[in-house]
């Protein structure tokens, strides 16, 4: 078995390394022009639990929430370059905005969410609270953003 899990295959997955005492954190984003502030964020992430799980914003989902001209990098170039990060043990995309119902499929021990949240503005918290899932808010390193080297290339 690869990185890059099925949506239909996760689920299982997850609960059976819960089973067998095993912690599961998962994370979500787009990831387009991966950069230092993606790589700090999921080693951060992977230090929460034995397992990290990516919730990947496949291309459907990324137009949705950023407009047409985004992603840069396709779902499959994105999810591979994930894959080969040793801060990350799976990958699995989705198609919907939100990773809300994927959340509530999997239901991984603990999520990291940027610290540009709090609990009262995570749009996940209902879902954390129900399940009961632990979050971490990890802190963003200053000036790194897709937006930002996106913006960079456009100025050049």
């Amino acid at each position: 078995m690869g990185k890059l899990i099925n949506r239909s295959e996760i689920k299982k997955l997850v609960s059976d390394l819960q089973m067998q005492g095993k912690t599961v954190v998962a994370t979500n984003g787009c990831f387009d022009i991966l950069h230092v502030g993606h790589v700090r964020y999921l080693q951060e992430t992977k230090k929460c639990a034995d397992y990290s799980v990516v919730l990947l914003n496949s291309d459907k989902s990324v137009k949705l929430i950023k407009g047409e001209n985004r992603p840069i990098n396709n779902e499959n170039d994105r999810a591979e370059i994930l894959c080969a990060l040793s801060c990350v043990d799976f990958v699995v995309m989705f198609d919907e905005t939100s990773p809300r119902n994927l959340l509530d499929e999997i239901k991984p021990d603990v999520y990291t969410k940027g610290a540009d949240y709090t609990m009262e503005t995570l749009p996940e918290a209902d879902i954390m609270k129900k399940n009961n899932i632990a979050v971490k808010f990890i802190t963003f390193v200053e000036g790194k953003s897709t937006t930002n080297t996106i913006n960079k290339m456009k100025e050049s």
